[in-house]
């Protein structure tokens, strides 16, 4: 299974949300985006559950020899969280990675104030927090932006993506109340490999779909 593009992935997420919904399983709920790519795949499930669209900001922390292969993640304000065994396996220590997490944490700080303009996350108190991400590849930045959400006492937990490996679905299962992924390879390498159109999502993009649904 490939997605066409992160609109469609979304399209079909929201399908098999609103049947949940339907049965009673997502009550009350509030759609909660990881920038950027999240944001265009949950503005589809948004507008579908006809549910709040708020972001969350998650970033990972990439080896600094490889920026893209993960080895922690943060959110929010919250201390970081690093794959133990990933540091072990390359002989990294998290003081070697201290200078990546500040750079990672400013970056965060920009994107809250760009896309929250400063206001505080939406009361999840009693409510189904669906955060939404296009993808799940080891599960460290997905587990981080679950833990922060659990702080603000939502009454569920649902992480819905179109695609994630099946180590991280083991990963993020012990974490939410449930876990809705469309497809799930054996053989996953990389998020983008599942989609015909994986074009990097810029701010204006995300901007377009947060102010579309307000």
């Amino acid at each position: 299974m490939r997605f066409r593009d992160r609109r469609q992935a979304g399209a079909a997420l929201a399908e098999r949300l609103l049947a949940q919904r339907d049965e009673g399983a997502l009550p009350d709920p509030v759609v909660l985006a990881l920038p950027r790519g999240g944001v265009v795949v949950a503005g589809e499930v948004a507008r579908a559950l006809d549910a709040p669209l708020d972001v969350l900001v998650a970033r990972k922390i990439g080896a600094p020899f490889q920026s893209e292969l993960g080895v922690g993640a943060i959110a929010g304000e919250d201390e970081p969280l690093f794959d133990e065994r990933a540091l072990d396996r390359l002989g990294l220590s998290k003081a070697a990675l201290e200078p990546i997490v500040e750079r990672e944490r400013e970056e965060l700080h920009r994107r809250e104030q760009l896309y929250r303009k400063g206001l505080a996350i939406p009361e999840l108190t009693g409510r189904t927090a669906v955060v939404v991400d296009d993808g799940v590849a080891t599960g460290v930045t997905a587990l981080a932006a679950l833990r922060s959400v659990r702080r603000h006492d939502p009454a569920r937990v649902t992480l819905a993506v179109p695609v994630c490996s099946p180590e991280a679905a083991r990963l993020v299962r012990e974490e939410a109340d449930d876990v809705v992924c469309l497809h799930e390879p054996a053989t996953f390498m990389a998020v983008g490999l599942w989609y015909e159109e994986f074009d990097q999502v810029t701010d204006d993009e995300v901007l377009d779909v947060l102010h579309g649904l307000s």
